[in-house]
């Protein structure tokens, strides 16, 4: 396993994502994710699994303490007090404390500050390590980093080889915030890309393979691919044991545009 870094937190580099398995399927594959290596778990309210999520955490022999839970605060329930009744909910479903809370998007009625506070109020109560948000923009996350007591920790958002996000890694790089890639391996359209196809020819990786170390290679990034099958979840997780080259981290780049060489100019590289 590698780990991104921030706020003097080691975050397991790739996680495993959980939407939108529920019940004894979502159970059976996060059991089997944690056999195979996995360490970081993505779920949400909203999602439904909590629980499934929950009860193979400890049904497993992997021990807690080394297990990095994430979950989210589904939008109608960021108000302040709907965030605590709704996370201390959260916390029964998934039978333990959770490790990292994330605003699951951003509300049109309710002020970031409101629903931050009480994530604040939460992590002074110990149900809650760390927060961060999800699909917030450059100036949500400021106005997020302004009204918290404590580390913006991530912002988890839709990031792929045929997704840009420069302007939000580069705030992300620059703040020393983790950006989180859901769907990174854009709900399997990376499958037959023919550049990622050549470049891991040259590996023996396939093309989810290579999506996925394109990402974790890059600085304050994380991924959480989501598979159901044994078979997928240990090929995504075997993204360990090799590393692109520049050139071909600028090759992946330019499926979205040729922003390799924007985003070095950005941050002055």
């Amino acid at each position: 396993m590698e780990y991104v870094t921030a706020s003097g937190v080691d975050v397991p580099a790739l996680g495993f994502g959980t939407w939108p398995m529920k019940g004894a399927t979502c159970r059976t594959a996060v059991e089997h994710a944690l056999d195979a290596g996995y360490r970081h778990l993505d779920t949400a309210q909203m999602y439904n699994n909590e629980d499934a999520v929950g009860q193979a955490i400890a049904d497993s022999a992997v021990p807690r303490e080394d297990v990095f839970l994430v979950t989210k605060i589904f939008r109608q329930n960021l108000s302040h007090d709907k965030v605590l009744s709704s996370v201390e909910q959260s916390v029964q479903r998934l039978g333990t404390e959770i490790d990292l809370l994330l605003i699951h998007s951003p509300s049109r009625s309710v002020p970031i500050e409101a629903s931050i506070s009480a994530m604040n109020d939460l992590q002074e109560r110990g149900l809650v390590e760390h927060i961060g948000v999800s699909n917030f923009s450059v100036e949500q996350m400021r106005q997020a980093i302004a009204a918290s007591e404590t580390p913006i920790l991530t912002n988890q958002v839709e990031y792929h080889p045929f997704k840009s996000q420069p302007e939000l890694l580069e705030f992300c790089i620059e703040n020393k915030i983790i950006l989180t890639a859901y769907s990174p391996l854009a709900q399997g359209r990376v499958i037959g890309n023919a550049v990622l196809e050549e470049i891991g020819t040259q590996y023996g990786k396939t093309d989810a393979q290579v999506a996925l170390r394109w990402l974790i290679q890059q600085e304050m990034v994380a991924a959480i691919p989501k598979a159901s099958s044994q078979t997928h979840i240990e090929e995504n997780f075997d993204v360990f044991d090799f590393e692109l080259s520049d050139t071909e981290m600028e090759r992946i780049f330019d499926l979205q545009g040729g922003l390799f060489s924007r985003l070095r100019s950005l941050l002055g590289l």
